[in-house]
């Protein structure tokens, strides 16, 4: 149980996807002008992400390792067509608001990258573990950052008006550049919080708070 928590928790903060790995920025870029299209997208992430890593750990001493990567790719574009089946029905407005963004969750480097550097190397309870883990940190990280841009942008939480009619709305923030911005000062509020954190353990700060994408050591375990 132990192991299982650490690897799901690892990406609800250490590794939280797109704020300290880097990952899966175009999405959280594209789709986060409301509260609503991050959940949405994040909740669509977190059913491909677990299943795939769920399979993939099931059959990867089958999988020729000259092919591991199509046969990756093949297990997440069938678990996608599920989701995209699956919002046309129950969330179409939705589905029609995230647009491309619903079948680029098969090329989604986050998918890719745990079931290269995880699922494929890991028993299955602990790739599920792994995978709803990266999958609820960016499912938040999406929702946020969303649900800023919203408040800014709109003056709107999921839809609902927060603010009276002497509301100016900051239109920027619900635009491209707007994404950004808000993306930036999320990384410097968390590279000062971990610095922050560092000095009263007495500690020395890291130069990089953030550990990048070296720290998943998927390059790395690849070979081994």
């Amino acid at each position: 149980m132990a192991s299982m928590w650490k690897e799901f928790s690892k990406g609800l903060w250490a590794e939280i996807p797109p704020f300290r790995l880097m990952l899966g920025l175009c999405p959280t870029l594209a789709v986060t002008k409301s509260a609503n299209n991050g959940l949405g997208m994040g909740l669509a992430v977190i059913f491909v992400l677990a299943l795939s890593n769920a399979v993939i750990s099931l059959i990867r001493n089958i999988i020729p390792k000259k092919v591991r990567i199509a046969c990756y790719i093949a297990i997440a574009a069938s678990l996608v067509v599920a989701v995209e089946l699956l919002m046309q029905a129950y969330t179409y407005p939705l589905y029609q608001q995230l647009g491309i963004f619903v079948p680029l969750i098969v090329v989604n480097c986050i998918i890719l990258g745990r079931a290269e550097a995880f699922a494929g190397k890991n028993p299955v309870h602990l790739s599920i573990a792994d995978g709803l883990g990266m999958g609820i940190g960016f499912t938040m990280s999406l929702t946020f950052l969303g649900a800023l841009r919203e408040i800014l942008g709109y003056g709107t939480l999921f839809g609902h008006h927060l603010f009276g009619p002497g509301f100016h709305p900051v239109h920027f923030m619900v635009e491209a550049p707007g994404a950004f911005v808000s993306l930036g000062l999320i990384l410097a509020c968390m590279n000062l919080m971990s610095i922050r954190k560092a000095m009263r353990r007495g500690e020395k700060p890291a130069e990089n708070p953030m550990p990048g994408c070296e720290s998943c050591r998927g390059c790395a375990m690849g070979r081994d």
